[in-house]
Protein backbone atom coordinates (compact mmCIF):
# COMPACT_ATOMS: atom_id res chain seq x y z
CA UNK A 1 0.00 0.00 0.00
CA UNK A 2 1.10 3.09 -0.48
CA UNK A 3 2.37 5.68 1.90
CA UNK A 4 1.94 9.35 2.61
CA UNK A 5 2.67 11.66 5.49
CA UNK A 6 0.02 12.18 7.49
CA UNK A 7 -0.83 12.46 11.25
CA UNK A 8 -0.53 8.85 13.03
CA UNK A 9 0.39 8.12 16.78
CA UNK A 10 3.37 7.90 18.13
CA UNK A 11 3.82 5.55 21.76
CA UNK A 12 6.62 6.36 24.10
CA UNK A 13 7.74 2.97 25.99
CA UNK A 14 9.17 4.09 28.48
CA UNK A 15 6.33 6.07 29.78
CA UNK A 16 3.89 3.45 28.91
CA UNK A 17 2.52 0.99 31.98
CA UNK A 18 0.70 -1.35 29.70
CA UNK A 19 -2.63 -0.08 31.52
CA UNK A 20 -4.75 -0.43 28.38
CA UNK A 21 -6.81 2.48 28.51
CA UNK A 22 -5.86 4.06 25.51
CA UNK A 23 -6.97 0.52 23.60
CA UNK A 24 -10.59 0.77 24.81
CA UNK A 25 -10.63 4.30 23.42
CA UNK A 26 -9.40 3.48 20.27
CA UNK A 27 -12.25 2.18 18.30
CA UNK A 28 -10.65 1.37 15.27
CA UNK A 29 -8.59 -1.13 17.25
CA UNK A 30 -5.77 0.55 16.07
CA UNK A 31 -3.69 -0.30 19.46
CA UNK A 32 -2.90 -3.45 21.23
CA UNK A 33 -1.35 -4.21 24.75
CA UNK A 34 1.94 -6.55 23.89
CA UNK A 35 4.57 -7.74 26.43
CA UNK A 36 3.12 -5.21 29.09
CA UNK A 37 3.60 -2.03 26.69
CA UNK A 38 0.82 -0.11 24.19
CA UNK A 39 1.70 -1.16 20.25
CA UNK A 40 0.48 0.03 17.16
CA UNK A 41 -0.91 -2.77 15.80
CA UNK A 42 -1.34 -1.51 12.19
CA UNK A 43 -0.95 2.00 10.43
CA UNK A 44 -4.09 1.34 8.64
CA UNK A 45 -6.07 1.15 11.16
CA UNK A 46 -5.16 4.52 13.27
CA UNK A 47 -6.91 7.50 11.50
CA UNK A 48 -4.32 9.56 13.17
CA UNK A 49 -7.22 11.83 15.26
CA UNK A 50 -5.90 10.85 18.70
CA UNK A 51 -8.81 9.63 20.01
CA UNK A 52 -6.62 7.90 22.64
CA UNK A 53 -4.55 11.12 23.80
CA UNK A 54 -6.68 12.03 26.63
CA UNK A 55 -7.12 8.49 27.99
CA UNK A 56 -3.32 7.94 28.57
CA UNK A 57 -2.59 9.00 32.27
CA UNK A 58 1.09 8.72 31.60
CA UNK A 59 1.43 11.00 28.33
CA UNK A 60 3.14 7.88 26.55
CA UNK A 61 0.77 8.87 23.07
CA UNK A 62 1.23 12.01 20.93
CA UNK A 63 0.05 12.35 17.56
CA UNK A 64 3.09 13.02 14.55
CA UNK A 65 3.13 13.96 11.20
CA UNK A 66 5.44 11.32 8.79
CA UNK A 67 4.99 8.70 6.28
CA UNK A 68 2.81 6.59 6.90
CA UNK A 69 -0.16 3.82 5.19
CA UNK A 70 -3.37 5.53 4.51
CA UNK A 71 -6.19 4.72 6.57
CA UNK A 72 -8.33 2.13 5.85
CA UNK A 73 -11.80 2.48 7.34
CA UNK A 74 -12.84 -0.94 4.95
CA UNK A 75 -10.35 -2.36 6.69
CA UNK A 76 -10.79 -1.63 10.53
CA UNK A 77 -14.43 -2.27 9.80
CA UNK A 78 -13.49 -6.34 8.63
CA UNK A 79 -11.14 -6.79 11.67
CA UNK A 80 -13.91 -5.54 14.45
CA UNK A 81 -16.31 -7.95 12.76
CA UNK A 82 -14.17 -10.94 13.32
CA UNK A 83 -13.42 -10.07 16.68
CA UNK A 84 -14.92 -12.52 19.37
CA UNK A 85 -17.29 -11.55 21.21
CA UNK A 86 -15.88 -11.98 24.57
CA UNK A 87 -13.77 -8.86 25.36
CA UNK A 88 -10.31 -9.64 26.78
CA UNK A 89 -8.17 -6.97 28.91
CA UNK A 90 -5.46 -5.02 27.33
CA UNK A 91 -3.13 -7.27 28.31
CA UNK A 92 -4.36 -9.83 25.93
CA UNK A 93 -3.75 -12.87 29.45
CA UNK A 94 -7.16 -15.75 28.31
CA UNK A 95 -6.82 -15.77 31.93
CA UNK A 96 -7.94 -11.89 32.91
CA UNK A 97 -11.14 -11.88 29.87
CA UNK A 98 -13.85 -9.39 31.53
CA UNK A 99 -16.77 -11.51 32.19
CA UNK A 100 -19.84 -11.36 34.23
CA UNK A 101 -20.09 -14.19 36.58
CA UNK A 102 -23.68 -13.59 37.26
CA UNK A 103 -26.84 -11.54 37.82
CA UNK A 104 -25.74 -9.23 40.14
CA UNK A 105 -28.90 -8.20 42.74
CA UNK A 106 -29.33 -4.69 44.13
CA UNK A 107 -28.69 -3.99 47.57
CA UNK A 108 -30.30 -1.33 49.42
CA UNK A 109 -28.62 1.69 49.37
CA UNK A 110 -30.92 4.24 50.51
CA UNK A 111 -30.83 2.65 54.47
CA UNK A 112 -26.88 1.45 53.98
CA UNK A 113 -27.40 -1.44 56.88
CA UNK A 114 -24.96 -2.01 58.67
CA UNK A 115 -23.10 -5.40 58.21
CA UNK A 116 -21.09 -5.79 61.59
CA UNK A 117 -23.96 -7.80 62.75
CA UNK A 118 -24.20 -10.60 60.30
CA UNK A 119 -24.04 -13.77 61.26
CA UNK A 120 -23.90 -15.54 58.01
CA UNK A 121 -21.75 -18.42 57.49
CA UNK A 122 -18.64 -17.98 55.32
CA UNK A 123 -18.61 -21.41 53.79
CA UNK A 124 -21.78 -20.10 51.51
CA UNK A 125 -21.50 -19.96 47.46
CA UNK A 126 -19.39 -17.54 46.28
CA UNK A 127 -21.09 -13.59 45.80
CA UNK A 128 -18.15 -12.56 43.65
CA UNK A 129 -19.87 -10.93 40.45
CA UNK A 130 -17.12 -10.00 38.06
CA UNK A 131 -13.63 -10.68 36.46
CA UNK A 132 -11.25 -9.67 36.95
CA UNK A 133 -10.88 -7.97 39.83
CA UNK A 134 -8.19 -5.80 40.09
CA UNK A 135 -8.36 -1.92 39.40
CA UNK A 136 -5.64 -1.73 37.31
CA UNK A 137 -7.14 -4.84 34.63
CA UNK A 138 -10.94 -4.07 34.88
CA UNK A 139 -11.32 -2.43 31.16
CA UNK A 140 -13.40 1.08 32.41
CA UNK A 141 -16.13 0.02 29.66
CA UNK A 142 -16.57 -3.44 31.18
CA UNK A 143 -20.30 -4.03 30.54
CA UNK A 144 -21.27 -4.96 34.17
CA UNK A 145 -20.03 -1.63 34.77
CA UNK A 146 -22.81 0.07 33.41
CA UNK A 147 -25.56 1.10 36.34
CA UNK A 148 -23.44 -0.78 38.66
CA UNK A 149 -23.25 -0.36 42.73
CA UNK A 150 -19.44 -0.71 43.11
CA UNK A 151 -17.39 -2.21 45.98
CA UNK A 152 -13.52 -0.81 45.85
CA UNK A 153 -11.67 -2.89 48.63
CA UNK A 154 -8.35 -2.44 49.84
CA UNK A 155 -6.50 -5.60 49.39
CA UNK A 156 -5.66 -7.15 53.05
CA UNK A 157 -9.25 -6.35 53.49
CA UNK A 158 -10.77 -9.87 52.21
CA UNK A 159 -8.30 -11.39 54.17
CA UNK A 160 -9.17 -10.05 57.44
CA UNK A 161 -12.80 -10.16 57.63
CA UNK A 162 -14.61 -13.31 57.93
CA UNK A 163 -16.96 -14.12 55.76
CA UNK A 164 -16.20 -11.39 53.74
CA UNK A 165 -18.47 -12.14 50.59
CA UNK A 166 -21.75 -11.89 52.56
CA UNK A 167 -20.84 -8.82 54.28
CA UNK A 168 -19.59 -7.16 51.08
CA UNK A 169 -19.90 -8.56 47.81
CA UNK A 170 -23.66 -9.37 47.22
CA UNK A 171 -25.08 -7.52 44.61
CA UNK A 172 -21.49 -5.44 43.73
CA UNK A 173 -18.95 -5.03 41.15
CA UNK A 174 -15.87 -5.52 43.05
CA UNK A 175 -12.35 -3.58 42.36
CA UNK A 176 -9.75 -4.50 44.52
CA UNK A 177 -5.64 -2.11 44.89
CA UNK A 178 -3.48 -1.32 47.50
CA UNK A 179 -3.30 2.07 48.12
CA UNK A 180 0.07 2.02 49.46
CA UNK A 181 2.05 -0.48 46.84
CA UNK A 182 0.03 0.35 44.08
CA UNK A 183 0.18 3.66 42.11
CA UNK A 184 -2.56 5.37 44.02
CA UNK A 185 -2.54 8.41 41.08
CA UNK A 186 -3.27 5.91 38.18
CA UNK A 187 -6.30 4.27 40.51
CA UNK A 188 -7.62 7.81 41.17
CA UNK A 189 -7.91 8.51 37.64
CA UNK A 190 -8.90 5.01 36.26
CA UNK A 191 -11.50 5.49 38.91
CA UNK A 192 -13.01 8.54 38.00
CA UNK A 193 -13.01 7.36 34.40
CA UNK A 194 -15.36 4.84 35.39
CA UNK A 195 -17.34 6.72 37.49
CA UNK A 196 -17.77 9.45 34.52
CA UNK A 197 -18.63 6.73 31.98
CA UNK A 198 -21.02 4.31 33.11
CA UNK A 199 -23.75 5.53 35.23
CA UNK A 200 -22.40 3.91 38.86
CA UNK A 201 -25.28 4.00 41.91
CA UNK A 202 -23.16 3.95 44.53
CA UNK A 203 -19.76 3.47 45.51
CA UNK A 204 -18.62 1.39 48.47
CA UNK A 205 -14.89 1.96 50.04
CA UNK A 206 -14.06 -0.92 52.44
CA UNK A 207 -10.17 -0.27 53.82
CA UNK A 208 -8.14 -1.06 57.08
CA UNK A 209 -7.42 0.56 59.76
CA UNK A 210 -3.99 1.02 59.34
CA UNK A 211 -2.88 5.24 58.68
CA UNK A 212 -1.52 3.77 54.78
CA UNK A 213 -4.97 2.28 53.92
CA UNK A 214 -6.68 5.76 54.50
CA UNK A 215 -5.32 6.35 50.62
CA UNK A 216 -7.87 4.67 49.50
CA UNK A 217 -10.92 6.67 50.89
CA UNK A 218 -8.60 9.91 49.63
CA UNK A 219 -8.30 8.57 45.92
CA UNK A 220 -12.07 7.51 45.92
CA UNK A 221 -13.52 10.89 47.25
CA UNK A 222 -11.09 12.87 44.63
CA UNK A 223 -12.21 10.48 41.62
CA UNK A 224 -15.61 11.01 42.82
CA UNK A 225 -15.45 15.14 42.44
CA UNK A 226 -13.09 14.55 39.35
CA UNK A 227 -16.34 12.66 37.54
CA UNK A 228 -19.18 14.60 39.28
CA UNK A 229 -20.73 11.89 39.54
CA UNK A 230 -23.84 12.03 41.96
CA UNK A 231 -24.15 8.71 43.92
CA UNK A 232 -24.21 7.27 47.77
CA UNK A 233 -20.40 7.33 48.72
CA UNK A 234 -19.73 4.60 52.07
CA UNK A 235 -16.96 4.59 53.94
CA UNK A 236 -16.43 1.31 55.87
CA UNK A 237 -13.29 0.75 58.13
CA UNK A 238 -12.51 -2.55 58.56
CA UNK A 239 -10.11 -3.59 62.08
CA UNK A 240 -6.97 -6.08 61.58
CA UNK A 241 -9.03 -8.71 63.75
CA UNK A 242 -12.08 -8.58 60.71
CA UNK A 243 -14.47 -6.22 62.94
CA UNK A 244 -16.34 -3.42 61.39
CA UNK A 245 -14.80 -0.11 63.07
CA UNK A 246 -16.81 2.27 61.42
CA UNK A 247 -19.28 3.15 58.71
CA UNK A 248 -20.29 7.13 57.13
CA UNK A 249 -22.44 7.39 54.48
CA UNK A 250 -21.85 10.43 51.94
CA UNK A 251 -24.44 11.07 49.30
CA UNK A 252 -22.89 13.35 46.36
CA UNK A 253 -24.96 15.43 44.22
CA UNK A 254 -23.73 17.52 41.19
CA UNK A 255 -26.31 19.56 38.75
Amino acid sequence: MKKSVRPIIRIDEEKCDGCGLCRTACHEGAIAIVEGKARLVSETYCDGLGACLGECPRGAITIEEREAEAFDEEAVARARKEEKTVMPLPCGCPGTQARSLKGLSKPDIAGVPPRENETKSAAEASRLGNWPVQLTLVPVNAPYLKGADLLLAADCTAFACPGFHERFLEGRVLLAGCPKLDDAAFYEEKLASILSGNGIRSLEVVYMEVPCCGGLVRLAQSAVEKARASLSLVLTRVGIEGDVLEREVVKYRFA
